[in-house]
């Protein structure tokens, strides 16, 4: 059948994504691209729903990029996705973007520049150092005095973005100038697909408890303790590494484990909801509700979708 030349298919976590995402790419002869900010981490397998290697029926791309706890940004995503994008239609392949990363999506597929960003450049720690010393009010009047349209985007409180939007002017890209650029959906591979895949609110929570309680079962506990005996302790309590960061405490002090479980549900549900925020405001994304579909199905929906639209965008040009 014909395709377009990339599909993405987004969405909250625990509404099936992975799946449906492979079946996808099985049907088109395609390659996986995971657009998800914590399977990019070596080790980090149970708590972040991979697919496992040994189930995978396509070759999968961005997943064990990095070990837990080095620096990674959207930016470098945006460098890996890309060649791997670039890669699989070269093969003539269909690149399949998974993930509910919104911001790793827009990185690999829209037409976004993103500042060099390096980490620990001595500017960075200078003003990092500063911070620390209570002068975060001080940073802020100084780009409002340099940059009076980006400090009136960012929050005095919010110091660490004041330290990016001074690194930014410091390399001739203002922090305004890439708000407009976020603002503005332009594709960078134009024959791009957005599916979203939906779900009753309900519905989706309960399947967020039954996820965080499977992952139990399969040693999420034992993952853990083996990476906090590799010293990466403060890699898993990260403000993004919900299930780990409730769990530790678990591990190393033997804490109350249903208050934590109770706290990872809590936690993933109000990631979920961001989520369907952020992709809720994409007018690009076609919504499939999964409700009552399998995997298969939902996929099943997607191509033809697909289809249909290749054929109405022939029929109109003949």
């Amino acid at each position: 059948m014909g395709s377009p030349g990339v599909v993405a298919i987004v969405g909250p976590t625990a509404v099936g994504k992975s799946a449906v995402a492979e079946s996808v790419a099985v049907a088109l002869g395609g390659e996986i691209v995971s657009a998800d900010s914590m399977q990019i981490y070596r080790g980090l397998d149970i708590g972040t729903a991979k697919t496992p290697p040994a189930e995978r029926r396509v070759r999968y791309h961005c997943v064990d990029l990095v070990e837990p706890g080095q620096p990674y940004s959207a930016a470098l995503f945006q460098r890996d996705a890309r060649a791997a994008i670039d890669g699989i239609l070269a093969r003539g392949s269909t690149p399949v973007i998974v993930g509910g990363t919104g911001l790793y999506v827009r990185a690999a597929l829209d037409a976004m520049d993103f500042p060099a960003g390096e980490t620990g450049t001595p500017l960075r720690a200078h003003l990092e150092e500063r911070a620390r010393a209570g002068q975060g009010q001080a940073l802020h009047a100084e780009l409002a005095s340099l940059d009076p349209e980006s400090a009136a985007l960012i929050h005095p409180n919010n110091t660490r973005r004041v330290i990016r939007a001074l690194e930014m002017l410091h390399e001739g890209r203002p922090y305004a100038r890439q708000a407009r650029d976020f603002r503005r959906r332009q594709s960078h591979y134009p024959d791009t697909r957005y599916f979203g895949l939906t779900l009753d609110r309900a519905t989706l929570y309960e399947r967020i408890d039954a996820r965080v309680d499977d992952m139990l079962s399969k040693g999420l506990l034992d993952e853990i303790g083996s990476l906090v005996a590799a010293g990466l302790e403060d890699a898993l309590t990260s403000s993004q590494a919900i299930g780990y960061k409730e769990l530790v405490p678990i591990v190393t002090g033997g804490s109350d484990i249903a208050a934590a479980v109770v706290r990872v549900k809590q936690a993933t549900r109000r990631y979920a909801k961001r989520q369907l925020t952020w992709f809720r405001a994409d007018p690009r994304i076609e919504w499939v509700d999964v409700d009552g579909m399998t995997a298969l199905e939902t996929a099943q929906r997607i191509l033809h979708l697909i289809e249909s639209s290749g054929a109405q965008t022939q029929g109109g040009s003949t």
